[in-house]
This record gives C-alpha cells, sequence and structure tokens, in this order.
C-alpha cells in the first residue's frame, strides 16, 4: 500500500511539474544581434539592453504575448530562425527586395536608417575620393556589406568582411583596415557615447532604409501581425516616441 502510495505521488508531482514547466514557456523564441548599440547590447550589469529591446518589449506587453530572448549574433540570428530554432528576429534588419525574395519576410517598417563610414580618430581621410587603394570593414550580409560592394569599384577600395561589430569596429582602431560602413544611428551612438575611438565621416551616407523585425517561416506569420499591431498602439500612444528618445534624443 505504502508503496502504491509513492508511486502515485510520484506521478502527481510529475504532473505537477510538467504543468507548471509548460505555463513558464515563452510564447515565442525571439533571436537579436551582438554588440549593436543602441539597438541591441549589453550594458554594464549584464542586461541586454537597447531601442530594439525596449520596442520588442513594449509591443509584448501590449499584444500579450511572452518570449525568449536569443542574444546570439547576426549570422547566428538567420541561422536560428532558418534552422525553426527561434520563431523571429530583431536586429537593425533593413527591409529590402532581395532579402524578402530570398525568404524573410518582414514587418511594417519601425525605423529608418542609412549606412556611412567611420575612420580612426587621426585619419586623414574625408570621404570617399579619399579610399583608393584602402581597405573597407564591413559585417557579413548587412546593408552596409551590400553599400560597399555597390561602390567599392568607383572608389577603389577594398572590402574586408566581419562576423560581429566589435571586431569590425576593432580593426578599423588598430590600423588592420582604414574605415568601416555600418548604420549611420550605430557608428554616430557609439562615437558620442565614448565607446568608440574613431570619427564619422560625414557626406558618406546612402539612401535611408526601414529596419523591420523579420521571421523566415510562413507558418509564423502570426508573430509579424502581433508586432505590427502593437507598433502600431505604442506609436500612437507615444511609448515609441519615448523609446527613441531615451537612446538617440
Amino acid at each position: 500500500m505504502k508503496k502504491l502510495l509513492a508511486i502515485v505521488l510520484a506521478a502527481v508531482m510529475c504532473l505537477c511539474f510538467a504543468a507548471c514547466s509548460t505555463n513558464n514557456t515563452a510564447d515565442f523564441v525571439i533571436a537579436t544581434d551582438k554588440g549593436f548599440s543602441p539597438f541591441e547590447f549589453q550594458d554594464a550589469e549584464g542586461n541586454i539592453v537597447g531601442i530594439d529591446m525596449d520596442i520588442l518589449a513594449a509591443i509584448a506587453e501590449d499584444q500579450g504575448f511572452t518570449y525568449d530572448l536569443q542574444y546570439v549574433g547576426w549570422d547566428a540570428a538567420i541561422a536560428a530562425c532558418q534552422a525553426g530554432q527561434a520563431d523571429g528576429m530583431i536586429a537593425g534588419a533593413s527591409i529590402t527586395d532581395e532579402r524578402k525574395a530570398s525568404g524573410w519576410t518582414f514587418s511594417d517598417g519601425y525605423y529608418d536608417a542609412t549606412q556611412g563610414m567611420a575612420v580612426a580618430k587621426d585619419s586623414t581621410i574625408t570621404g570617399f575620393a579619399d579610399m583608393n587603394g584602402k581597405k573597407v570593414a564591413v559585417k557579413n550580409g548587412t546593408m552596409s556589406n551590400q553599400y560597399a560592394e555597390e561602390i567599392k569599384d568607383q572608389y577603389g577600395f577594398e572590402v574586408v568582411t566581419f562576423s560581429t561589430s566589435p571586431d569590425m569596429y576593432q580593426a578599423v582602431i588598430g590600423g588592420q583596415v582604414d574605415a568601416c560602413l555600418d548604420d549611420t544611428p550605430i557608428l554616430k551612438y557609439n562615437i558620442k557615447t565614448g565607446e568608440l575611438a574613431m570619427k564619422f565621416v560625414e557626406g558618406t551616407e546612402n539612401e535611408p532604409a526601414q529596419y523591420g523585425f523579420a521571421i523566415f517561416d510562413a507558418s509564423k506569420q502570426e508573430l509579424v501581425d502581433l508586432f505590427n499591431a502593437g507598433l502600431k498602439n505604442i506609436r500612437e500612444n507615444g511609448k515609441y516616441d519615448e523609446i527613441i528618445a531615451k537612446y538617440l534624443g
């Protein structure tokens, strides 16, 4: 009898644990980039913060869903979504026809951004006209990578790709490359806050493109719909403007 009672109690405990585990499971898994401040970065306490993080949190609260965050980097975020290990990504991803054609499905745009060039503080480079024979760093698979490929022959520079923004920036500061191309708000924010010992080269920007939340599987369309609905609401109630002002003034 005691043995039977023990088995019953163990079964009940397992069922309770399973129920608790199910209740604690997030609705979605969202992947993001690393070291892409002010959109996503790790603060001094180790928290993942930034414009994208605050927008995602505000939309999730507005729409009533929960999520687990994968802070894995640009290439890894894309791979996680494509492999079904994440439901979507928010990582300062520019909305382009090329990406749509290759399987990306985007939300409505939530931020307009250009690409621009930065150089070391003591560099004498003042524009693309000074880049003949030089090396320009970009992050692999980004709009800056595309921008560099489009103009490299015109200005005679070599494109050098990196997997992460920090590695790319260090290559500029360390003199391994002469300049880098990246999203303008990212460069200006990090230079302004003293995180990057570089200077922005004005006049090097391209035409702006919108950032969007992205999925890679049509079955995840619900997540895009939730994002769009929440984005509309936080724009209307002023929360979106508060988030942008918090990081960019």
